[in-house]
């Protein structure tokens, strides 16, 4: 209690000086004071230990409410992530099963691609590389004929010794070209310089021919010189080549191989005997409708015969055409040059030019029409 309530209620210094002068009075008023105090204090006390309960009633209240909330919101909380759980659980179960749907789709797609790999895609792709080969093979070769036509190029005003010459200074093909297919077939007179295979009458060259076919058949030269046969000669190619040579005598076709490889292999044989009896002189010209042929047999006869790209050009060896009028024209300036043209015309050509038929040596192959085939697998 403070100075000012103890002033108040006559219990400080202040109440003994203005008493009512009488120690009695005093006595019985101090005793009433002390009373009221005492009163005063125990109401004040009841007052504190009520204010004591509510407060912690409050308190136990609060705590009830907070447990609540909290209990409340960790439920809740709990809820949504068991929620949020489940919901991503069924959604990676989806992207799993899509995922494995997807699987199985690239599985059977991969498995298909296999298989058409295996059937079909390794000979596809076997077959544009040897064609992609082939006609680059025919490029290479055609520029460099280009660049020795180019520099043996006659530019000097001086007149042209031939009329087949003027004809080509003009331009005028076409009209030989009538003339060659409107006039007889010249036939090949055996005069001196030109070949004859009739047993009867070139015993020497008859002999040498089959010694040559023996020496291919019997002991093969793997390693042997230039325009010589290096690769295995079986009797079947034996017996054609023989044949060309002594039955048809060096013109005329012969049943195809069944492959290109075979054919080449064949053409190689009879040009390895005639390079081995004219040498320098014979100049071979093949024909075929399209440069990746052409370019399989330039590939077929420089493995045949051991020669390489320098052999194969305009003025030597072996010269590679898609078309049989400028074939024909090259064939008459090498007989002009007093050179000897051998032809060779791919089975692939179903029609032969009658400009070919007029030169003594040109070996065709004919499609067996037993088993026609319409391209080969190499």
């Amino acid at each position: 209690m403070t100075a000012e309530e103890l002033s108040k209620s006559g219990l400080g210094p202040e109440s003994g000086a203005s008493g009512h002068g009488s120690p009695e009075a005093s006595s019985a008023f101090g005793s009433a004071d002390s009373a009221g105090l005492k009163s005063d204090w125990s109401t004040r006390i009841d007052a504190l230990r009520q204010q004591e309960t509510d407060l912690k009633r409050s308190i136990a209240d609060l705590q009830t409410t907070y447990n609540r909330l909290t209990q409340d919101q960790f439920q809740k909380i709990q809820a949504d992530v068991g929620r949020m759980v489940q919901q991503g659980t069924a959604d990676l179960e989806q992207r799993k099963r899509t995922l494995q749907k997807e699987i199985e789709t690239l599985e059977r797609r991969q498995e298909r691609i296999q298989a058409e790999m295996r059937t079909t895609f390794a000979g596809a792709s076997q077959d544009l590389a040897v064609r992609v080969q082939g006609f680059k093979d025919y490029l290479v070769g055609s520029l460099q004929d280009l660049s020795v036509a180019a520099e043996q190029l006659d530019l000097s005003p001086a007149a042209r010794p031939t009329a087949a010459l003027e004809m080509a200074a003009r331009g005028d093909f076409g009209t030989e070209r009538s003339a060659n297919r409107s006039s007889p077939r010249r036939t090949a007179e055996p005069a001196s310089g030109q070949p004859a295979f009739a047993s009867n009458a070139f015993q020497d060259q008859t002999e040498r021919i089959r010694s040559l076919l023996d020496q291919y058949r019997m002991r093969p030269d793997y390693y042997g010189p230039l325009w010589q046969l290096r690769r295995t000669f079986e009797p079947i190619h034996a017996e054609r080549v023989s044949n060309w040579f002594f039955a048809q005598g060096g013109r005329g076709a012969v049943k195809s191989m069944g492959s290109r490889l075979q054919n080449v292999l064949v053409a190689s044989s009879a040009l390895s005997i005639l390079y081995a009896l004219y040498g320098n002189r014979l100049r071979t010209l093949v024909l075929s409708n399209s440069p990746e042929r052409l370019g399989e047999w330039r590939r077929g006869l420089q493995d045949c015969l051991g020669i390489s790209r320098a052999d194969f050009g305009t003025g030597q060896g072996v010269m590679l055409f898609d078309a049989p009028e400028p074939l024909a024209q090259r064939a008459d300036r090498i007989t002009a040059d007093n050179g000897l043209p051998f032809i060779v015309v791919d089975e692939a050509e179903s029609v032969i030019s009658l400009a070919l038929l007029q030169f003594p040596l040109w070996l065709a192959f004919a499609p067996d029409p037993m088993n026609p085939v319409a391209e080969y697998d190499y």
